[in-house]
């Protein structure tokens, strides 16, 4: 065999090597990840979020509040699990300049990346929506460029992109049902931003990101509930133009937007779901069955490589919504965005999702290690005389606590005045997290009781006691801090591994007077 013959042979090889490494990628379907905010009274600590993680083998996360108690729980990790990371809107003036992002990037990037497997910077959300306009950041795309310019500077360019994720109702499909994908465009007041968005993103060859709900589109334009599942049970099916057939929203919306940004010249760029859940109370059509329901459909779809009529076989990434219920997330936009959690707040899951996409009826893995308030209830005492009164405690309570489960299409919306009182009550006092029952005292109208007053559909919680209280004990005790957050240490209520209840009763109520002691 000749010297040239052998080359050829050599590279057929690696080239039928290089093939068969491409379909085993394609085979494996788009990745499924996770968001985990934590805008909450109750924060499971990170240690037990990475292992929740690992155990239900999920392979990618994305931390809403990055701090550094939270990622240095994810050291360790490269082999197992992407990190991304985001710069809220309200977070931008700590990159507005170039000497800001390149300080950003060093605490948040160098100061990590040799431990974690960072993939993503995400850079604000929804700056063109319609629905968020008021939340909307026209200097977006400065703001990116300037952050990813300090990654590119710092010589991470080409394993962290930095990106925005859009909302869909930028595109003129989304509340015009009369409409096609094949019609989509981006809304002209916005289609100059978007393509020097877009032309932003290309040139560091970065993913376009999208936060889609099929529930809130299909509720927005009044149609049959079954289009925003993907087990082919709707009524309503769109037929475009060129022959192609929709029966859900996601593939609707998705293939929508693809064609906006190809009639923005930008046919070949990656598109992420960085976005996409189902809410499981304070709606209607909100709750478990219909999320398990949702999930049991969607995961599988994901990763079976399907594609879209559009793209068929194409992989999508996603990002489900979310890891657990936020109780401190704005109510702007409705009482149901406090609980897209697939947990809750004591590290139980709250309905049967097979996180791996393979469609096993299973339950995922429970949180391990909280230790709960004492097993007593507040509640109204019925007195009747001083309805003021009581409705004015019910409004602070609420103010403070979390009742959206009250609100019409809630778990607790059936219970009558009395019993929403109770809810109202409960909930303020078992967010306080203390041992003092007179917090339940509530102007005279609130009382202590020892046996629950859940009815089955409606659960009066016991509150978990706070676990980053004792970090930050731990601090004050001589352990290194490395939050940038005053909040991480200091939460009305959130997980603690378990121990000795009166110990850590006696830490909680006497470590102040110490600290003023000394």
């Amino acid at each position: 065999m000749t010297r040239g013959s052998s080359c050829v042979i050599m590279l057929m090889m690696q080239m039928h090597v290089i093939m068969w490494v491409d379909m085993i990628v394609l085979a494996e379907g788009g990745r499924i990840g996770i968001n985990w905010g934590r805008v909450s009274y109750q924060k499971m600590m990170p240690s037990m979020v990475v292992d929740l993680l690992l155990q239900n083998e999920i392979k990618e996360v994305r931390i809403f509040n990055p701090a550094g108690n939270v990622l240095e729980a994810f050291t360790g990790t490269r082999g197992q699990l992407a990190v991304s990371i985001s710069i809220p809107n309200d977070h931008f003036y700590k990159v507005n300049t170039t000497e800001n992002a390149l300080q950003w990037v060093d605490n948040w990037i160098t100061t990590f990346k040799q431990r974690i497997n960072m993939r993503y910077v995400i850079v604000g959300t929804d700056p063109f929506s319609i629905s968020f306009v008021n939340k909307t950041r026209e200097n977006n795309a400065g703001i990116l460029k300037m952050v990813q310019d300090a990654v590119n500077a710092r010589g991470y360019g080409m394993e962290i992109k930095v990106s925005t994720p859009q909302y869909t109702d930028m595109i003129n499909t989304h509340l015009n049902t009369t409409l096609k994908p094949s019609e989509a465009e981006f809304l002209p007041q916005y289609t100059d931003m978007m393509t020097d968005y877009l032309r932003l993103l290309q040139k560091n060859k970065a993913p376009v990101m999208l936060n889609l709900s099929p529930l809130q589109y299909v509720q927005e334009n009044n149609l049959d509930i079954n289009f925003a599942f993907m087990d082919k049970k709707s009524s309503y099916i769109v037929r475009d133009n060129n022959g192609l057939v929709y029966d859900n929203a996601f593939e609707f919306l998705y293939d929508s937007f693809l064609w906006a940004m190809k009639k923005s010249g930008f046919d070949d760029m990656k598109l992420v779901v960085t976005q996409i859940g189902w809410p499981t109370d304070a709606l209607q059509v909100g709750t478990v069955t219909n999320a398990e329901r949702f999930y049991a459909s969607f995961l599988p779809y994901i990763s079976s490589n399907r594609g879209t009529p559009l793209k068929p076989g194409l992989n999508i990434d996603v990002f489900l919504h979310s890891l657990s219920d936020e109780n401190k997330v704005t109510l702007d936009w409705g009482p149901f965005q406090r609980h897209w959690g697939i947990y809750q707040f004591n590290g139980e899951p709250k309905f049967r999702i097979d996180f791996t996409g393979q469609g096993r009826e299973i339950w995922p893995s429970i949180a391990r290690g909280f230790t709960y308030m004492p097993t007593r209830w507040c509640v109204f005492n019925g007195d009747m005389r001083d309805n003021k009164t009581v409705s004015g405690e019910v409004d602070k309570c609420c103010n403070l606590a979390d009742c959206s489960s009250l609100e019409e299409g809630g778990s607790c919306s059936h219970l009558d005045y009395k019993q929403k009182v109770s809810y109202a009550f409960n909930r303020y006092f078992q967010t306080r997290v203390t041992n003092q029952t007179d917090i339940c005292y509530m102007k005279g109208f609130g009382h202590v009781v020892y046996k629950d007053p859940s009815d089955g559909r409606c659960s009066f919680p016991i509150e978990i006691i706070a676990a980053e209280r004792k970090q930050r004990l731990d601090e004050f005790l001589g352990e290194r801090s490395t939050s940038d957050d005053p909040e991480e240490y200091y939460p009305a209520a959130a997980s603690v591994p378990r121990g000795d209840m009166v110990l850590q009763f006696t830490i909680l109520i006497f470590l102040p007077l110490l600290i003023i002691y000394w």
